[in-house]
């Protein structure tokens, strides 16, 4: 009987593999990047809000703490939205007849609240807990950037599994001192050692790490529960 299969059928037949492992490789790749890029977490872009709040002048000009309106940050897994009252303490005197704060005061007189649009949605499927984080070092601008140049605020980081996980395999890259938490615009750069010499987020991280006992997880059942 005739031999069906000639001797080089295996060198095609692994040719064929290693092709077809590549080209898979390559198109799971760009496909990775493409899921990173601002078109797809629209990074960067200032969605539509009821009111355009600015933490620009909120947060910025007049310094009002993070922790005024996002009350449950230091304690729960959810920052918190502040509810109508905490802007009418203010509003009620100030700009109080502004049409462009009329959904604010329509909201304090019939109760009902106000539907922001969330900026930092994560999935369903993923577990952050804001209080978790703070306790460890890890401060708002790590993830939300530097909102006192914000107008109207947009997220600076794609919140993708691999941006987490970079941070958790490397937590000396974002913890901070505890007192600098709530300041957006604090630089690493800025700090000196006892010898005067300025410090760079790397080292102050490596220092804090170990001062706050930050064993950050990477398993899956960190973040997905």
């Amino acid at each position: 009987m005739a031999q069906v299969f000639k001797p080089s059928s295996n060198t095609y037949f692994r040719v064929v593999l290693a092709t077809v492992g590549l080209l898979g490789g390559v198109a799971f790749a760009g496909l990775y990047e493409f899921n990173s890029l601002e078109l797809v977490t629209r990074n960067r872009e200032a969605l539509e809000q009821p009111v355009q709040f600015s933490h620009k002048h909120h947060n910025g000009e007049l310094g009002i703490d993070c922790r005024y309106c996002h009350l449950s940050v230091e304690k729960s897994t959810f920052a918190g939205i502040p509810p109508t009252q905490v802007c009418m303490n203010c509003h009620s005197q100030m700009w109080k007849d502004a049409p462009i704060l009329e959904p604010v005061r329509s909201s304090f007189r019939t109760g009902e609240s106000l539907e922001w649009t969330r900026v930092h949605d994560l999935p369903d499927f993923v577990y952050f807990n804001h209080a978790a984080h703070l306790a460890k070092g890890v401060g708002c601008a790590s993830c939300h950037g530097d909102v006192t140049k914000m107008n109207l605020t947009y997220s600076v980081a794609p919140l993708t599994m691999g941006w987490c996980l970079d941070c958790h395999r490397n937590p000396a890259s974002a913890i901070r001192p505890k007192a600098k938490l709530f300041d957006t615009t604090w630089r690493a750069e800025d700090e000196h050692d006892e010898n005067g010499e300025k410090m760079s987020q790397q080292e102050i991280g490596a220092k804090l790490v170990k001062e706050y006992h930050v064993e950050p997880r990477t398993d899956c059942s960190t973040c997905h529960r």
